[in-house]
């Protein structure tokens, strides 16, 4: 058979009630030379019978001989793979009908990117979300959001396979939970990460979300992956700047205290400072670099400030330097919501 251009992998579980959904989004997918990798961990629902049903030669079904959970089931699909490109894709998420042809083209015309992902919107109860992610970018903006946070939905990635098989393996099972987020930092050796700022995936959001155990070892997993990343710039300190980022800029935690608030714009300000001396982006990566930095800094102190944690005079008392708009603007951003609110809430409690 001859090779396709694009293998959509899919690790499935549990997903009779959705994964039709998913793949028919596929089959409306305006480039078709895909071929799509199903590989069922042991599911006891009717998984297999829905992704069997469809009659269409791309579509390759493989039962798990055990159940493996969905770091190794994922790999498992990798192993199968063809095609010149590897798309991920899990059982519950929509493609958009241009995502394979805008991504293919995408790294056709850029040699220097080695995975792209794309912008997406949110499915929650029935209702369309707007993405929580930076609107705009640039690779190098990419690039320095993975220093701080993921900045990339994992079901919309597309990726070289000929890179991808340089890593061994391709997903590790000790990083479950950020396997997505440790496999970009270990394929960002290879060559540069680059995002589609249109919406080319719906992402599921089911209610509920992860449990708090699960949350604790996103955190904590995506923690270490950022460990490493620091260990040149931090040394012995890497443990400790990167649980500051994961707890308060990732995972969006409240910080406790002012002085918790300081470290944590010196530990933004000394990443911003070796990323820009490194890579010396250029003018509209550096202002986007600025303002996304900006933006979390301000959402750190809002937090806080909700909380009653953090004083109005600590939200606007410490600035850290180089992050982004200056003082007014940083000041701005925090204060832009609060203050009004705060205010309102005084003037009710006065009448």
């Amino acid at each position: 058979m001859t090779a396709p251009t694009v293998s959509v992998i899919m690790p499935a579980y549990h997903g009779a009630d959705l994964i039709g959904e998913t793949i028919v989004s596929l089959q409306a997918q305006t480039f078709a030379d895909f071929e799509l990798i199903i590989v069922d961990d042991c599911s006891t629902d009717d998984t297999v019978a829905v992704a069997r049903s469809f009659a269409d030669p791309r579509i390759r079904v493989i039962e798990a001989p055990s159940n493996r959970r969905v770091v190794l089931t994922r790999n498992a699909a990798f192993v199968e793979a063809r095609g010149r490109y590897i798309a991920a894709l899990d059982h519950d998420d929509l493609c958009h009908p241009t995502r394979l042809a805008r991504q293919v083209a995408y790294l056709d015309s850029h040699p220097e990117i080695v995975l792209v992902g794309s912008a997406a919107n949110v499915l929650f109860e029935g209702a369309i979300l707007p993405s929580a992610l930076a609107p705009l970018s640039t690779p190098a903006l990419i690039e320095w959001l993975m220093r701080i946070e993921n900045p990339l939905v994992w079901s919309s990635v597309m990726m070289r396979a000929d890179v991808a098989r340089k890593l061994d393996p391709f997903q590790r099972p000790e990083r479950v939970y950020a396997e997505d987020f440790d496999l970009y930092h270990r394929i960002s050796a290879f060559g540069g990460i680059a995002r589609i700022d249109d919406e080319l995936l719906t992402y599921r959001r089911h209610g509920g979300g992860a449990s708090q155990r699960q949350a604790t070892a996103m955190r904590e997993r995506a923690s270490e992956v950022l460990a490493d990343a620091y260990a040149p710039l931090f040394g012995d300190a890497a443990d400790d700047a990167a649980a500051l980022i994961g707890r308060y800029v990732m995972a969006q935690q409240p910080v406790p205290d002012r002085a918790t608030f300081e470290r944590v714009g010196e530990t933004l300000v000394a990443l911003q400072d070796d990323f820009i001396r490194r890579h010396a982006p250029d003018a509209e990566s550096l202002a986007l670099i600025r303002w996304e930095t900006a933006r979390r800094w301000a959402r750190i102190g809002r937090a806080g400030l909700r909380t009653g944690r953090l004083k109005l005079g600590d939200a606007t008392g410490v600035r850290p330097d180089h992050l982004g708009m200056g003082y007014a603007g940083i000041e701005e951003l925090i204060l832009s919501r609060l203050v009004g609110t705060i205010r309102s809430a005084q003037r009710r409690k006065a009448g």
